[in-house]
């Protein structure tokens, strides 16, 4: 039957995390592998009594089919939510999606076609990665530093012919590398200047818990700009709820277009139970509660990282998110080190799979947001060990 397989489905592979995950069901493994919340603070209690609000107050409509782009209240929420972080934004703008993962699959199907110049992180995202590449797109990776992308590489890649630039300003993934003001303010002029749709990926940023908060990117481009954003990391990643804000009317049709011929609408359901819960809780407190609690896992990781790591490794240290990044000394390969850190009952990501490139050979991803300080001490030491044996 492959031979009434798409072309394209011969260049994309299964997601190299979830294969991961599998591996780490073993609950004897301490896993920094997945890129998940902390169940612990999921708002089961608040979550319930909305649920229990929106079938009693609207019942059937909440079961019935809905709009397109979206619950209106909800998106007014946002907008409001927006406001408070000081960009004003339309609610007739956002159109809300069933995660932030299917933006990424909308906005390649309307902006990408095979061999269209794409740039992205180097780092970059994996899942952006995952849903462009069923697009055939030519990707054209530039290198990020500590304060956010090569601008001499940037500016090259949209001299070339790029049409688009997907990024995550705020708290990386994989890297946990924030842009700073001055190269937010760079990537929008140079954006503008070269006629690129920038699109800037924001699941992380109000995790912040160090530092101070910067305005978006897409706040500074006067031309082509899309933000996305998700309740997945500051609420429940279960309702896969997300949403893409577009000003531009005509960007704005298409991408409702795409998202129609994909699922019609995201659920019904659990954007109700969303809105309620907004409406009859303090989002911002548990926000609060997050960053806090994150905070103390990344302090701790990254102590215990300085304690038991060995001498020739280095690491980001971000100020927010649920990532940090670790690089070995040329030559090494975290796949090979994978295999020995299992064996020693603790996980990570190698870093290669989010070079499109080929590279990063030396490079690995570790998830604080998932685990407890106890957990994080016992799993660093676990790996600790598992590096300074394959180092020698």
């Amino acid at each position: 039957m492959s031979q009434h397989f798409a072309r394209r489905m011969g260049t994309v592979h299964r997601s190299f995390i979830r294969e991961i995950l599998k591996v780490t069901a073993d609950p004897e493994i301490i896993s920094f592998a997945g890129g998940l919340p902390n169940p612990e603070l999921f708002p089961v209690a608040a979550m319930d009594a909305a649920a229990h609000e929106v079938f009693k107050d609207i019942g059937a409509s909440a079961l019935q089919y809905s709009t397109t782009e979206g619950d209106a209240g909800l998106r007014a929420i946002i907008t409001e939510r927006y406001k408070k972080r000081g960009l004003t934004v339309d609610p007739d703008t956002i159109l809300v999606t069933t995660g932030s993962q299917q933006i990424l699959d909308i906005c390649a199907k309307v902006f990408m076609d095979r061999g269209s110049k794409v740039v992205i992180e180097r780092p970059g995202y994996l899942g952006a990665i995952q849903a462009f590449s069923l697009f055939e797109p030519e990707f054209v990776p530039v290198s990020l530093e500590e304060d956010g992308p090569n601008l001499a590489e940037l500016e090259a890649a949209f001299k070339a012919g790029a049409e688009c630039f997907y990024a995550v300003p705020n708290f990386q993934n994989p890297s946990g590398v924030s842009y700073s003001l001055e190269k937010r303010k760079a990537v929008a002029a140079l954006a503008d200047r070269y006629g690129v749709l920038f699109v800037e990926d924001d699941p992380y940023g109000e995790l912040r818990f160090l530092g101070e908060d910067l305005p978006s990117v897409f706040s500074f481009c006067e031309k082509k700009g899309l933000l996305c954003g998700s309740f997945s990391k500051i609420a429940a990643p279960g309702f896969r709820i997300g949403w893409v804000v577009a000003p531009e009317r005509d960007v704005y049709d298409k991408l409702v277009i795409a998202k129609q011929a994909a699922d019609l609408h995201t659920s019904t359901v659990a954007q109700a139970i969303m809105r309620r819960y907004l409406e009859t809780n303090d989002i911002e407190s548990h926000v609060a509660l997050i960053k806090d609690r994150y905070g103390r896992q990344r302090e701790c990781m990254v102590e215990m990282i300085g304690r038991y790591f060995p001498e020739g490794v280095t690491i980001t240290k971000p100020e927010g998110g649920m990532f940090l990044w670790v690089t070995m000394p040329e030559g090494c390969s975290s796949m090979e080190l994978l295999d020995m850190a299992i064996k020693d009952k603790v996980a990570f990501v190698p870093g290669r799979p989010f070079y499109v490139d080929g590279s990063g050979e030396n490079t690995l991803r570790l998830n604080f947001s998932n685990s407890d300080e106890a957990r994080i001490e016992e799993g660093i030491k676990r790996l600790g060990k598992s590096i300074a044996s394959f180092l020698k």
